[in-house]
């Protein structure tokens, strides 16, 4: 009962932001949502016996997704993505530097402090842009093509499920429950599609469909592989019966991206 009442409670948010907030509050939602994962992140850097500098590596991340809204508070602009990106990176390079007292794991603690643009600030950037310049409707197709073939692979797996998908990732995912979820979030993109994403052609729409399941679920396990690294369950336990919220958007940080890619160049 826990897990459908805060499930529900979260559907509800989700729905009231993405469909009602102004840009501005889309924008600080999104960072929000930015700075928990980026705190839940860095839990899972430390349980994996690693350094990271969590100011550092949230600003830069945060500031990376700043740069896909069209405009600030007050009507002028963010840096550019470019300087943006290389702006941070000479900072957590140069800053990592002074901490450093011999080892073997300068690659792996470095990494995983530039991480945080990459894969938090970029994909929930490119959600702020796909709202800002095909609207709500388009981002809410993508966010329900996500939950569709996630719900699709659930009970596939359940039903059907024999091999598995990632046994060293995640055990309990399969293959058909996989294969469900692509017929399934396919079927929904094209279908609301319609309505929601008019201008792209029926075609296409199944098949960025499918590249948007595709990526969901690499986006899934590629945080399994985290926490499974770090010897962890869950991200955290902010969301009671659900996990943190890296758990519940691992997803759509894969699956955003591509669909961004493939509205705004194809």
């Amino acid at each position: 009962m826990t897990r459908v009442l805060s499930g529900a409670v979260l559907l509800l948010i989700a729905v009231g932001v993405v469909w009602f907030a102004p840009a501005t509050l889309f924008l600080i939602v999104a960072e929000v949502l930015l700075m928990i994962a980026c705190r839940e992140y860095a839990g899972l850097v430390r349980a994996s016996g690693l350094p990271i500098p969590f100011a550092i590596s949230t600003f830069a991340a945060a500031l990376t997704c700043a740069t896909f809204a069209r405009l600030a508070p007050g009507g002028w602009t963010w840096p550019s993505l470019d300087v943006v990106l290389l702006a941070s990176l000479l900072t957590i390079g140069t800053t990592a530097l002074p901490g450093f007292r011999g080892g073997t794991d300068a690659i792996a603690s470095a990494s995983a402090a530039l991480l945080p643009m990459l894969y938090f600030g970029l994909p929930l950037g490119s959600m702020v842009a796909v709202r800002e310049t095909r609207g709500r409707e388009a981002l809410f197709l993508m966010m329900v093509t996500v939950v569709a073939s996630d719900t699709a692979q659930y009970y596939s797996g359940w039903a059907f499920g024999r091999r598995a998908l990632a046994p060293a990732i995640s055990p309990k995912k399969t293959i058909e429950g996989a294969v469900g979820g692509f017929i399934f979030g396919a079927s929904v993109l094209a279908g609301l599609g319609v309505w929601w994403l008019p201008a792209v052609p029926l075609v296409y729409r199944a098949l960025l469909g499918v590249a948007v399941v595709g990526f969901g679920i690499a986006g899934d396990l590629f945080e399994s592989m985290l926490k499974r690294s770090a010897g962890v369950k869950d991200s955290s336990t902010l969301i009671p019966g659900h996990g943190g919220i890296l758990d519940r958007i691992d997803a759509l940080l894969f699956a955003a991206p591509i669909y961004y890619i493939v509205l705004k160049y194809v």
